[in-house]
This record gives structure tokens, C-alpha cells and sequence, in this order.
């Protein structure tokens, strides 16, 4: 069982910043693939971006490449989601998983088996 907890989310101005940050529990967060998806009312979860575990290696929504960056401190336990240059179109609610078995697409909300219970992200225009 993996437990995931996310923080940082609040109310900005466009074109502000926000950070994000996941904690995890599991012994073995490093091999975790981890994502960060959002899902705004009415819509359907969407992909932001995600980094695999022990390579690092990582992927982002065209939406948001450039603007947002993923990281990861496996000593913390902990992925990060930086955000830049934030637009009224980011509001959403924001969601960490965890992927373990790399079953699915890194893309794909089906594929991860754990998820944390997401954070507000609200950008004032």
C-alpha cells in the first residue's frame, strides 16, 4: 500500500508560480513511476507529466511543457511539480499517483495504482 499526499496548492495570479509537492510512503519510491494529473469541473482527469523512477527520466502535456517542471527527491520520498508562468486555464484540482508496475502508457490515468487526494490549484485572471 502506498500512501500519497500532496501539498502546496492555493490561489495565484496569472502568470504566477506555484510548487506542488507529493510525499509518498513505500520502500521503494525510486522505482516508482510518478505522475501529475489535474482534472478541472466538468473535464476529464488530464495528463500533466510524469517521471519514472530510477532513470528520471521525464514527460510533459504539450500544455504545459516549458512552463512546468517535474522533479523528484527519492532520499524525501517526495515528487515536486513546479509551476511557472501560471494561466487561468491551470485551474484545476491536481493529483500525484504513483505507478508501480509501468503496466500502461505514462500518459495513461489507468495505469497508476495509487493516488493522493489532490490539491487546489486556482489562478485568478
Amino acid at each position: 500500500q502506498v500512501q500519497l499526499v500532496e501539498s502546496g496548492g492555493g490561489l495565484v495570479q496569472a502568470g504566477g508560480s506555484l510548487r506542488l509537492s507529493c510525499a509518498a510512503s513505500g520502500r521503494t519510491f525510486s522505482t516508482y513511476r510518478m505522475g501529475w494529473f489535474r482534472q478541472a469541473p466538468g473535464k476529464e482527469r488530464e495528463f500533466i507529466a510524469c517521471i519514472s523512477g530510477n532513470s528520471g527520466l521525464a514527460l510533459y502535456a504539450d500544455s504545459v511543457k516549458d512552463r512546468f517542471t517535474i522533479s523528484r527527491d527519492n532520499t524525501k520520498n517526495t515528487v515536486y511539480l513546479q509551476m511557472h508562468s501560471l494561466k487561468p486555464e491551470d485551474t484545476a484540482v491536481y493529483y500525484c499517483a504513483a505507478d508501480l508496475g509501468y503496466d500502461l502508457g505514462p500518459r495513461d490515468p489507468r495505469g497508476y495504482d495509487y493516488w493522493g487526494q489532490g490539491t487546489q490549484v486556482t489562478v485568478s485572471s
